[in-house]
């Protein structure tokens, strides 16, 4: 994916869906990846990604705006 950064990474499928879903609503269009195998006991991770344009605000959101305690 040319032109787009990983800026999340996870092993459960929800902390991947809330991060997109809050960068979605700050404008933010974040693509979600999922590179886990099922045939290998859910190895693997899904992963965001933004354009490298937004890629310090997508972080800076997520470091500020999303906890998961």
């Amino acid at each position: 994916m040319k032109g787009w950064q990983k800026v999340f990474e996870t092993d459960q499928s929800y902390h991947a869906e809330i991060v997109k879903d809050v960068l979605e609503d700050n404008n933010i269009t974040p693509v979600l990846i999922n590179k886990r195998d099922s045939s290998l006991n859910n190895f693997g991770q899904y992963e965001v990604h933004v354009a490298s344009e937004d890629v310090l605000r997508a972080l800076q959101i997520i470091k500020n705006d999303i906890d998961f305690k």
